[in-house]
């Protein structure tokens, strides 16, 4: 059967995205595929059509659990209800029922965390995993920008399954990421569909202001003009949430904080009210927009610098995804990387954290002939955060043998944490060499994925001319619904009115 009458049928389009069919293909003629497409061009499609063809199970590691239960609400729309999410949202009684009965589905979307239960693996073996698929999966890379240690043990989890055919999904990965999430899964023939990243109806426009009181102002003027909807990023949970309070008191829009420390149901009604159009704008941290399938977000916002490329691609790839054109707008005042700084050295642990913890091992003789057994006591006594205390295991997990002494693998484990750090600190000051760079921002951007910009896109950055009055509510390009043709036709006449005004 010929796949887009599968695609019809099953789903209702009438034809693929960029590289869905390349990827299905690839599947469907038995090949480990790693696929990086661009955000918004529907990578989950890429797994779930499979699903109808081959036997057996589909198995989908993904990283949140807002993106699992956002894939499970969508497939259950389309008519598919043997669809499950294995988290740690699920109650206790429903994950024993679920578990108990898991071959009655087809599609099982799994937390890393839970595959890290020898319980869990034990009746995944039972099942016939005919595709084993990596969402988001730069998370694998410790070079990645989101690097998640669960992610590292996938390799592991994927022999202990019978080295199912494998899927691993990213849109913002460079060279050096995709070799390593090739290697880390143990692929070793791979068929690679690599896409461009660069999305033309996103245009990127930087604003310099002197300082917090600028930036709020300018955040209220921007949102109050902008069509929307729209997201505006933050990397801290407190102004996200004073930002958020601002708008709905100076009555601009309807707008609602986003971010990891409200409650999971808080969180899924928050975002069900913005893709109902019910919220004009979310100030979110990070923690937002992963599987968010809203196709008519116009702008987003970046009130703090994001801490590397990769994370400020995959931010604002949320937006036009129905094809009509949408701003970026960054928000930079001179001090703003000693933020992300911050963070960056507060996501790894210390050399002073790892030389106590090193040396509380060696008094506490936590060592036997499997390795060294960390009591979880030191992770409060050491003051490390959750994220530290897992990094720390992983590493002390997959470095120790018996062969070396405690003092070179301490030392060993400091360099590469120290490394990390470095590499960090080197994304984020490759960021505000971009934000202060005088050539097309859209240019940088594809030659730091090793691409080079093929044809000149109309309506491209501040720096090619572009005005943010186009994007405004009553803007010359009244970003209705339009199809392709109609907003190229809107393009053409502004580059032309232009061109004779000059």
């Amino acid at each position: 059967m010929e796949l887009e009458i599968l695609l019809e049928k099953y789903f209702g389009y009438h034809s693929f995205k960029t590289g869905q069919k390349e990827v299905i293909t690839s599947l469907l003629e038995g090949k480990h595929t790693l696929a990086m497409l661009p955000t918004g061009t529907g990578k989950s499609l890429c797994y779930q059509l499979p699903g109808y063809i081959l036997k057996g199970q589909i198995l989908i590691v993904s990283p949140l659990l807002s993106l699992m239960q956002d894939q499970v609400e969508q497939m259950n729309r389309f008519g598919e209800k043997r669809v499950v999410a294995l988290n740690s949202f699920l109650p206790v009684e429903e994950r024993n029922k679920v578990l108990n009965r898991l071959n009655n589905y087809k599609y099982i979307f799994i937390s890393p965390e839970m595959l890290a239960i020898p319980f869990i693996i034990r009746r995944l073996q039972k099942l016939t995993v005919s595709l084993f698929v990596v969402d988001e999966a730069h998370c694998i890379s410790q070079w990645g920008f989101d690097f998640r240690p669960d992610y590292s043990k996938l390799g592991d989890i994927r022999q202990k399954l019978g080295n199912p055919l494998t899927l691993a999904l990213t849109a913002t990965a460079t060279m050096k990421v995709r070799e390593d999430i090739i290697a880390s899964l143990g692929l070793e023939v791979v068929n690679k569909i690599e896409s461009t990243i660069d999305r033309p109806n996103i245009s990127f426009y930087v604003e310099e202001l002197a300082n917090f009181d600028e930036k709020q102002n300018r955040i209220v003027e921007l949102v109050s003009k902008l069509q929307k909807p729209g997201i505006i990023y933050f990397s801290s949970k407190k102004i996200a949430e004073q930002v958020a309070s601002l708008l709905v008191e100076k009555g601009i829009c309807q707008a609602m904080a986003y971010h990891g420390g409200l409650e999971q149901n808080t969180r899924i009604l928050i975002q069900q009210q913005f893709i109902n159009d019910q919220l004009d704008v979310i100030c979110a941290t990070s923690a937002f927009g992963m599987g968010v399938n809203k196709e008519n977000i116009r702008f987003i916002i970046h009130y703090h610098m994001p801490m590397q490329m990769e994370s400020y691609l995959q931010e604002i790839g949320r937006a036009g995804r129905d094809g009509s054109p949408s701003i970026a707008i960054l928000l930079y005042s001179p001090g703003d990387e000693q933020l992300p700084i911050q963070l960056a050295e507060g996501e790894l642990p210390s050399v002073q954290q790892i030389d106590w913890l090193f040396q509380q091992i060696m008094q506490t003789q936590q060592l036997d002939n499997g390795g060294i057994n960390l009591h979880s006591d030191l992770r409060d006594y050491g003051g490390f955060t959750e994220i530290q205390w897992r990094i720390m295991e992983e590493l002390i997990h997959h470095r120790y043998k018996p062969d070396i002494s405690i003092n070179t693998l301490r030392d060993t484990i400091s360099e590469f944490v120290k490394e990390r750090i470095r590499i960090k600190k080197s994304n984020i000051f490759q960021m505000r060499k971009w934000i202060e760079s005088t050539t097309c921002r859209r240019e940088l951007i594809l030659k730091y994925f090793e691409e080079t910009l093929t044809s000149k896109v109309s309506l491209c950055c501040d720096r090619c001319g572009i005005h943010l009055e186009s994007y405004e509510s009553n803007g010359k390009l009244s970003l209705g619904r339009h199809s392709d043709g109609d907003w190229k036709d809107y393009l053409a006449k502004i580059l032309l009115n232009s061109e004779m005004s000059e």
